[in-house]
Order: C-alpha cells, then sequence, then structure tokens
C-alpha cells in the first residue's frame, strides 16, 4: 500500500527544485545577441566582456586599464552601439575645465536670464577616453554625477536620465602628463578590468580579420540589441536575483579581512560590499540563474576589490599586486555550504 501514495514523478520533482523563479531566458537571449555582435570585432577578450556586461546589467560604471592597442576605446565604443541609448564620448585633456563636461549657463539676451546649456555628461552611455589625463578638478567634477546621478550646478540639481553608465579608460605604463585617480573615485567604479596582451593565436586571428576589412570599418553592420527600456527592465530583474544570508556573510568576512590584511595599507569600504553584491547578482543572471552562489561572489571579488585597496609599500616593492592578495584572501576564507 506504500508504493500508492502518490510518488512525485522526477519530472514533477525538477520542476519544483530546478525552475527558474524569475524569467531570465530573454536577457539570456540578449546577452548571447551582444556577445555574437562583440566577437564579430573583438578577438578573445571573454571575461572582459563579461563584466562588461555584469556591469550594465548591474548599473555600475567601468575603469578600463590597460597599454595603448588593446582595444579599450573600441570596445566600448563596439559595446555601446549595440545599445540604444545616447552616446558620448570624451577625450580628457590637460585643458578641460569642469564645465566642459558637466555644461555651463549662458545669458539669454531675449529673456534676460541665464539657461544652463547642458555638457556632453548628459548621456546615457559616457565614454570617458585617457581619465587620468585631466586635473583633479575636472576630475572631482564626475564624483557627484558617478555616484548620485545627478549634478548641481550654480544650486540648480539636474537629474541623469536612467540608465546612466560611464566607461572610462586609462594607461598604467605612460604616466607623463596624467594625474592620478583619487581613491574616492575609483570607488565609485563598479569593476576596475585589467585588459591584457592577446596570445601568439588571437594575434593571427586579429591582423587576419583586419586583412579582410579591406576598406570597411570595424564597426559599420553592427545591430542594436537592446533598447533603454529593456535594460532598465533588466537591471530590475537582476535586483531580485536571490542571494542566501550565508552568501551574505561570505562578502562581508571577504572585504572585512582586506583591512585587517598585513599586505594591504587600505582596505575595502563598505560601498565595495553592496558592490560584490550587485555584481554577483549580474554573475547568476548572465548565467541564467535566479539565485547567487559562491562562485558568483568569487568572480566579482577581483574586479570590485583591486582599485579599492592598496597594497603596503614593503610588499609592493617585493612585486604583490592587489589582486594576487585579493584572491589569497578569498581562496583563504571558507566558503558557505
Amino acid at each position: 500500500m506504500e508504493n500508492n501514495q502518490n510518488p512525485e514523478t522526477p519530472a514533477q520533482t525538477d520542476d519544483i527544485n530546478f525552475q527558474s523563479r524569475l524569467n531570465l531566458s530573454e536577457l539570456q537571449q540578449a546577452i548571447a545577441d551582444i556577445k555574437q555582435e562583440i566577437s564579430s570585432v573583438i578577438v578573445g577578450q571573454q571575461k572582459m566582456i563579461d563584466r562588461l556586461l555584469v556591469a550594465i546589467l548591474s548599473n555600475g560604471h567601468v575603469l578600463l586599464e590597460g597599454v595603448p592597442g588593446v582595444a579599450k576605446t573600441i570596445t566600448a565604443k563596439l559595446l555601446s552601439k549595440t545599445l540604444s541609448l545616447n552616446f558620448s564620448r570624451i577625450q580628457f585633456t590637460p585643458d578641460l575645465m569642469p564645465s566642459d563636461i558637466l555644461g555651463t549657463s549662458v545669458f539669454d539676451l531675449s529673456k534676460s536670464s541665464f539657461d544652463f546649456k547642458k555638457g556632453p555628461v548628459f548621456s546615457n552611455f559616457i565614454l570617458i577616453d585617457e581619465i587620468n589625463r585631466a586635473p583633479a578638478k575636472t576630475q572631482a567634477a564626475l564624483f557627484e554625477v558617478m555616484e548620485e546621478r545627478q549634478i548641481t550646478v550654480e544650486g540648480e540639481t539636474h537629474a541623469m536620465e536612467a540608465p546612466f553608465l560611464v566607461i572610462a579608460t586609462q594607461n598604467p605604463v605612460e604616466q607623463e602628463g596624467t594625474y592620478r585617480l583619487p581613491e574616492a573615485q575609483l570607488d565609485r567604479f563598479l569593476f576596475k578590468i585589467t585588459i591584457d596582451y592577446p596570445n601568439l593565436e588571437e594575434e593571427i586571428f586579429i591582423l587576419q580579420k583586419e586583412n579582410e576589412l579591406k576598406d570597411r570599418q570595424k564597426l559599420d553592420g553592427i545591430k542594436k540589441i537592446l533598447s533603454r527600456e529593456a535594460i532598465l527592465k533588466y537591471q530590475a530583474l537582476v535586483k531580485q536575483v536571490i542571494i542566501e544570508p550565508n552568501l551574505l556573510e561570505y562578502i562581508a568576512r571577504i572585504v572585512t579581512n582586506t583591512r585587517e590584511n598585513a599586505f594591504l595599507y587600505l582596505g575595502a569600504s563598505p560601498r565595495a560590499s553592496i558592490a560584490i553584491l550587485n555584481a554577483s547578482k549580474g554573475y547568476a543572471a548572465l548565467r541564467g540563474r535566479d539565485f547567487v552562489t559562491p562562485e558568483d561572489i568569487k568572480e566579482a571579488a577581483v574586479p570590485v576589490l583591486q582599485h579599492r585597496v592598496m597594497v603596503a609599500p614593503e610588499r609592493e616593492m617585493e612585486g604583490l599586486t592587489s589582486p594576487e592578495i585579493i584572491k589569497q584572501i578569498v581562496d583563504s576564507i571558507e566558503i558557505p555550504r
């Protein structure tokens, strides 16, 4: 008689245990389409592309760092072409003033009053080329707009239209004529993505693709994949991704350890904890899951933390880098079960 108690079939069990509580199929297809468009131009760099997409889903800004010629700017422009958003590119130079990016008040003779003329920062997708070329005063003009998505000029507040995303590039090697980004500004970037040189096979493929272009432009024919409304919808969807309390504690332990680590002169702030939380949800959605796993947190840790911590001078002289120390910290903390 016990066998007649209506046991669940395997299919029913699968539905109960594994059916996603959020419908991520549309998001998954859009991500796949964007990756296909980007891979038609960019060779390799899959980890960088994933991080850029996670930043968009998490509504965060990105700092791209790499030597000249590794496709930092073209990647940002390419990504913008797959999104139906207003796009602005700002080339930072030593003579750039805050009003050149934020805007300025212009006297209107017909009205006998001043009207605010918006600068290029009033856009949805901003590419800032060589952000460390502008002086501190101009860099500081970005503080409010990057964190609060608004600017205050002459006592009047102007809100940015959502979504508002900043991708900034910088060259880590050439320091002549540059101004180091202050920690307060670095903290406003969700990710710092370091772009390395391609390997031999990728370099050969790059040359083959360049040779096949002939007189065509690299970005010709790139399709628009995501509308502004779709991006806002997916960003709201990512916020609903579930994370268990023990994983919240896991994030807190990682960040707290950066403040207590002897190899680090400066640890990460609570803003970094929130950044890891948001980015890990983005990684989960990118992988088609509506819940966060420890692997998502591990994947987010280095790009979120590497620009928010400072290596102790004596360790820096030994050749230790912040990504190496962060990986050591993550590996030393027990993974929640």
